[in-house]
């Protein structure tokens, strides 16, 4: 079996790759082709955390996976990662286990890459100003992934801590060549944003609709079982996407309280949720319908995502022949 690290994999995993990898994963997924069932997770109250399980198949990857992630909340401003996970690789013709790999760096390359994916569907095409809520491990992945998609040419960046979002701002700055600047709070970084991406653990909305310009995408990753990224108001103008209606509409540990809230409280019905990614791919929804609509991809993260991911990192592995085999017979 083949063991892969997380500098290897990082080393390993190409951006627009994956991109258009996860445009096939979610084709498959909408045409009912992949099997993904919901999350489930096993709760540690003691410290506000969970472990969740997330097997996947894309037939049009080859890929089978299992993933195991931990999301532990307290492990911001750390040395770990709050969401750290491991990817087991299957063979799909005879179920035999062939490759374990971190999954920490496939989590955060995915999430971001699926948010470019939808920029690419959904943002406009002349989008140059993004605006990055969050200072995490996802805000600086979306940076990077938006800017694959789009002709970004300024980025503001947004965040609870002010020296944190100043430091990010500068990483960013040198990466990606581009302006960068740290803003005092949310609403200012969204003023004038053609695309924003929250990537937040917050309890309050930190996208609200008095805060947006006119024909923003907007892409909301964060998740807490305590709060929500969007404000009510935002989520009832904006044309609204997601990775899986089913998975989008589940409850914890599956689902988004950015949908399920104002479902409950009669703002929405279900059938507000307009596409799936694939649908859109597909052509069987259209996307956006003129420069000034707001869209959301609110994305809940679901399993063939990482199957679509390791699949391109073991091929890739195997082909520059790195990595650690072990025998497990």
């Amino acid at each position: 079996m083949l063991v892969l690290g997380r500098a290897q994999v990082e080393a390993l995993l190409d951006t627009d790759a994956l991109i258009d990898a996860l445009a096939s994963a979610m084709t498959d997924l909408s045409a009912g082709r992949a099997s993904c069932p919901d999350r489930g997770a096993a709760m540690v109250p003691d410290h506000d955390g969970f472990l969740a399980a997330m097997p996947g198949y894309v037939p049009s990857a080859g890929a089978l996976t299992g993933k195991l992630l931990s999301v532990f909340p307290g492990n911001a401003g750390t040395a770990l990662p709050t969401h750290q996970a491991l990817i087991a690789v299957f063979d799909p013709d005879t179920g035999e286990p062939t490759a374990l790999l971190d999954g920490t760096a496939i989590t955060a390359a995915r999430t971001a890459a699926c948010s470019a994916l939808s920029a690419r569907l959904l943002a406009r095409e002349d989008a140059a100003v993004l605006a990055v809520l969050g200072t995490g491990t996802q805000a600086r992945a979306h940076a990077r992934a938006m800017c694959r998609v789009r002709p970004i040419r300024r980025i503001r960046v947004a965040g609870r801590n002010p020296a944190t979002a100043a430091a990010l701002a500068a990483d960013l700055a040198a990466e990606l060549r581009l302006p960068v600047e740290a803003m005092p709070g949310f609403a200012e970084a969204l003023d004038g944003a053609d695309i924003a991406a929250a990537t937040t653990h917050a309890t309050d909305p930190v996208i609200r609709r008095d805060w947006l310009t006119p024909g923003v995408h907007l892409t909301s990753v964060g998740f807490n079982p305590a709060g929500r990224e969007l404000d009510d108001a935002t989520v009832a103008e904006a044309l609204v996407c997601v990775e899986s209606r089913r998975a989008a509409l589940a409850p914890f540990p599956a689902g988004s309280n950015d949908l399920l809230h104002p479902i409950r409280d009669g703002v929405i019905t279900e059938d507000h949720v307009h596409a799936e990614l694939g649908e859109l791919l597909a052509a069987d929804k259209p996307g956006r319908t003129s420069p000034g609509q707001i869209t959301l991809y609110k994305s809940v993260g679901v399993a063939v995502q990482d199957a679509a991911a390791a699949a391109l990192v073991v091929a890739e592995a195997r082909r520059r022949r790195t990595g650690s085999e072990v025998l497990l017979a």
